[in-house]
């Protein structure tokens, strides 16, 4: 008579699971996503409302998970994942929306047709969407809009609903008098409140670029029909509304915004086939003065495939605040490049996108009937314990279990993960 089966082993202790959990790599998101499906420990782990908090607090900065694009020629593949496994986010209709911007958790689109009066704001890890009517003031086309958060002390640094601010940017014509209108909705009230208003030349609004500086300074890129670029510079905290030139305004090339290294208002100028790069003083307000802070060779960081000669310019289609790094398109696809070590990687093997918006943020799984949307086959594809020693005992526990078991649970291999881990490492 065969002896009767061993005990299943012990369920490993809450505090443990959630360090493990942690120490997964965050920037391929289906490891966490499959090491969720263990069990309802595990799901319920990663779905708490202190797990994000806890990765910033590890990791600090969130990885991106992929690129928003508005390329017309594929309309049916919105998000371009940038992960290690395949990976997707449910992104909405990519026929009628264009993706202009990615901040604090929310991702923000406008209507591809004039006809349609709204925007909206989508949450990549949750799949919420939200409709924001236009305000009625604005008729021009050339309009552009910046979401960020709106709850009182956040430090930003796990953003996951909560009340969210948009602000929307257009140019006016009130009788033969031309200038630039800003307003800001509030999802708490669900209203706009009054337009700021500054007069100048007619000038449009580049729908590409925007960054935020400290808690309330906006800026976006706006280009007259003089051939001439500007700055626009809201400020949430006062309400206030100011327009300034951008630096070598008359040369014949190309504008991105950018955030310095210590985090102040920076400017990427297109000079095929070099980027310059320019700073602002953080005082003097329109007055201010640029200076040049480096200039990129990008033949010295690009390959060979990428042919940056005069019929194959390399296009600046985006930067990402959260990762500080820029994006580069060329024949060869996107390349983001970090501007601090200027280190290059290829992101993305499809090439001739005008823009790109980073998503960049830690991902963190949802309820178990949202992960068939999630967990797909193909990129691309929709469908504690006692302080002291015993939480060091933890966090070392943790850190041996997540290398011993990432690679399989990466790989699918997760069906005897959690007890294999345990017998190895003697927990009871």
């Amino acid at each position: 008579m065969a002896p009767p089966p061993p005990p299943p082993p012990a369920a490993l202790p809450d505090e443990l699971v959630e360090e493990i959990l942690l120490r997964l790599p965050p920037d391929d998101p289906a490891c966490l996503l499959h090491s969720s499906l263990i069990s309802k420990a595990w799901g319920g782990a990663v779905s708490g409302p202190g797990f994000r908090r806890r990765l910033y607090e590890l990791h600090g900065a969130p990885p991106m998970l992929g690129l928003l694009h508005n390329q017309a020629s594929e309309p049916t593949r919105f998000f371009a994942p940038t992960t290690a496994s395949p990976f997707s986010l449910v992104a909405p209709d990519p026929s009628s929306w264009l993706a202009i911007g990615c901040r604090h958790g929310r991702a923000l689109f406008l209507p591809r047709s004039q006809e349609a009066r709204k925007l909206l704001v989508w949450d990549p890890i949750t799949g919420a969407q939200h409709l924001v009517p236009v305000p009625a003031a604005s008729e021009c086309r050339y309009l552009t809009a910046a979401v960020l958060c709106a709850a009182d002390g956040c430090d930003h640094r796990g953003c996951l609903g909560g009340p969210f601010h948009v602000l929307f940017v257009f140019p006016y014509e009130d009788h033969g008098e031309y200038g630039t209108s800003a307003c800001v909705y509030s999802s708490e009230t669900g209203a706009w409140g009054e337009p700021t208003s500054t007069r100048d030349r007619l000038m449009g609004c580049i729908q590409y670029s925007s960054v935020v500086v400290g808690s309330s300074l906006l800026y976006f890129v706006l280009y007259d029909y003089q051939e001439s670029w500007s700055i626009l510079e809201y400020d949430l905290s006062r309400g206030s509304l100011t327009v300034f030139s951008a630096p070598d305004v008359h040369c014949d090339c190309l504008y991105n915004l950018m955030l310095t290294e210590d985090n102040g208002l920076g400017v990427i100028q297109h000079l095929h086939p070099h980027l310059k790069l320019w700073t602002r003083e953080a005082s003097g307000g329109t007055k201010a003065r640029w200076a040049l802070s480096r200039v990129i060779d990008l033949p010295n960081l690009l390959p060979t495939s990428a042919c940056l000669d005069e019929s194959n310019r390399v296009l600046v289609v985006g930067f990402a605040e959260g990762a500080n790094a820029i994006f580069v398109s060329t024949i060869a696809g996107i390349f983001a490049i970090e501007l601090q070590s200027e280190q290059v990687r290829k992101v993305c093997d499809q090439c001739c996108f005008l823009n790109v918006v980073p998503v960049v943020t830690f991902y963190t799984p949802m309820s178990r009937r949202n992960h068939q949307n999630l967990l797909l086959s193909k990129p691309g594809e929709e469908a504690g314990g006692e302080e002291g020693g015993e939480e060091e005992k933890t966090v070392n526990q943790a850190q041996q279990l997540a290398d011993h078991g990432s690679n399989a649970i990466k790989e699918g291999d997760f069906v005897n993960t959690s007890e294999s881990i345990r017998h190895d490492h003697n927990i009871s």
